[in-house]
């Protein structure tokens, strides 16, 4: 019989990860996960303060894995001949990259809302911790602006963020596309056609 992994986090968010992306958050229960992990509750409890804790962490790793993986494409492609379009273009893939390499961090992130997820009781250090990702995503939107336009302001964002959001959210991920190889295409040439528009003056 295997010994339980009583000391590793990391298995902790697996099994928050596993059942909310099977169960949805509501089967996140520190019951629930110290069965699937051979902690105690009270260990569970010592190592991340609560219910809340456990899934605002589970989030937070998704966020950094995704964040990790979209930066690394963008640096890959940053070299390349047009660097700052395929840059962008290569950042606008990795909800799809990040679903091959990290599946369960893929669902939890991009199907499972925010919401449902970081409740009001979400512990201060996570909640500090989610905000210093969110703002990761909103300065590689304003570094490939920068790049791309020479222009770091507000419209110049608002195109990159319909570039690395919204299409992808509405080409790859709300019709369930993220693997399809013509999906990846077509959100190829939508980034292409919008960068090619670019911003208002």
């Amino acid at each position: 019989m295997p010994r339980p992994r009583t000391h590793d986090p990391d298995a902790v968010l697996d099994a928050a990860e596993s059942l909310a992306v099977r169960g949805g958050p509501a089967a996140v229960t520190i019951r629930a996960v110290a069965a699937a992990t051979g902690m105690s509750n009270g260990a569970l409890y010592h190592t991340f303060g609560s219910r809340s804790g456990v899934l605002g962490r589970a989030w937070l790793r998704a966020a950094r894995r995704f964040l990790a993986v979209q930066n690394e494409l963008v640096d890959v492609r940053s070299n390349a001949e047009n660097g700052a379009a395929e840059a962008i273009v290569a950042a606008a893939e990795a909800p799809s990259v990040f679903a091959e390499r990290f599946p369960d961090s893929s669902r939890l992130l991009l199907t499972v809302s925010r919401e449902q997820l970081l409740g009001e009781d979400l512990p201060d250090d996570v909640a500090a911790e989610v905000r210093t990702a969110e703002r990761a995503l909103i300065d590689l939107l304003v570094r490939l602006a920068q790049r791309q336009w020479g222009r770091r302001d507000r419209r110049a964002v608002e195109v990159l963020t319909t570039c690395l959001v919204d299409l992808p959210t509405a080409i790859l991920i709300r019709r369930d596309r993220i693997a399809e190889p013509l999906a990846r295409e077509q959100l190829r040439a939508a980034v292409r056609a919008v960068l090619a528009v670019g911003p208002p003056p």
